[in-house]
């Protein structure tokens, strides 16, 4: 176990592989703001180099809410060259600060908006079922582009539209995201966070050269046509299997027992 890093926005430790990453400012429902971001920025990269680190949990605190997007009461630092402004987000999600290493999120209470930066790139999202999800860019006159944008690559387009666009007046319901596969599971509030802790050290107990290269192999290929996609997956195999194979053990190694789901 590792000690606790101390940051101002966010609890972070380590136990035997698995990081988990907690959002802590309940007192305004986790809304993320500049110190939240520069944050993740630090997080992230101790996450992409510290080989000790296998998976990611990221949950919040609090009863309320997993997230409600950006501190407006705050705001968030942007170039005064409109051509030089960069997406405040970029900081926040583990793809765009080239984190390969598995991320399942851990959701519950209200999740709305900016949150998305975060599950638009989870490998696994599980959720609470008190958890629901909306966006409320557009009923403040506001363009919600960035956050349906990503998650149009999730789940139906149909649905992150109307999302999107409905804007206050409606909320997802838990079951309704399992549905869709916006969730990939619902479990009782209470249960949430040992049942992520649990996830998290099933996976971080496989050979981490196996894992990494598959969340990189998948997370890459998105937008690519089959065909190049394909090509990069065989690549990816070449290079991953000898490593990821090296890492197990065939003296005495017994196949776990399985769970249906």
């Amino acid at each position: 176990m590792s000690e606790p890093t101390a940051y101002e926005t966010v609890l972070f430790e380590v136990v035997d592989h698995v990081a988990t990453i907690t959002l802590n400012r309940p007192e305004v429902m986790n809304s993320f703001n500049q110190t939240m971001i520069d944050e993740f920025s630090d997080i992230w990269s101790r996450v992409r180099r510290d080989e000790d680190i296998r998976v990611c949990v990221l949950r919040a605190a609090g009863e309320r809410a997993f997230c409600t997007g950006v501190d407006v009461s705050q705001g968030i630092e942007m170039a005064e060259n409109v051509w030089s402004q960069d997406d405040p987000g970029q900081g926040l999600g583990p793809r765009q600060n080239g984190v390969w290493k598995p991320v399942i999120a851990a959701v519950h209470g209200m999740v709305a908006g900016g949150a998305f930066y975060w599950l638009n790139e989870c490998d696994i999202v599980i959720g609470a079922d008190d958890a629901t999800f909306f966006d409320p860019h557009v009923s403040y006159g506001m363009t919600s582009a960035l956050e349906p944008i990503g998650l149009a690559r999730r789940i139906p387009l149909g649905e992150a539209l109307r999302w999107a666009l409905i804007g206050l007046d409606e909320r997802m319901s838990a079951a309704r995201a399992r549905e869709i596969g916006l969730l990939s599971e619902l479990v009782p509030y209470a249960d949430l966070w040992e049942r992520a802790d649990g996830l998290a050290r099933i996976i971080a107990a496989k050979p981490p050269a196996a894992v990494q290269g598959t969340v990189k192999a998948v997370w890459e290929t998105l937008d690519l046509d089959r065909g190049t996609a394909q090509a990069i997956g065989l690549a990816y195999t070449t290079i991953g299997n000898p490593i990821g194979t090296a890492q197990v053990s065939r003296d005495g190694f017994v196949k776990p027992k399985w769970t249906l789901r």
